[in-house]
């Protein structure tokens, strides 16, 4: 399937069915990231049953602490 994930397309495989699967498959944590599909920011909450779909448009800003 393939789906636009900051400005690059990117094919992600067929099984990826929610956004916590994809921040999953991606290897980011989902805790410290912030989720937009389609021009709608998610809340936490939301990402275990927001599904992905072909051609759909994700943004993933991840927080990395440092010092």
């Amino acid at each position: 399937m393939q789906v636009l994930i900051n400005g690059v397309t990117m094919t992600i495989p067929i099984d990826t069915n929610t956004v916590v699967q994809l921040l999953e498959h991606l290897k980011l944590n989902k805790e410290l990231a912030i989720v937009e599909v389609n021009q709608v920011i998610l809340q936490p909450e939301e990402r275990d049953n927001t599904p992905i779909k072909e051609q759909d448009k994700i943004e993933i800003v991840q927080f990395v602490g440092g010092g």
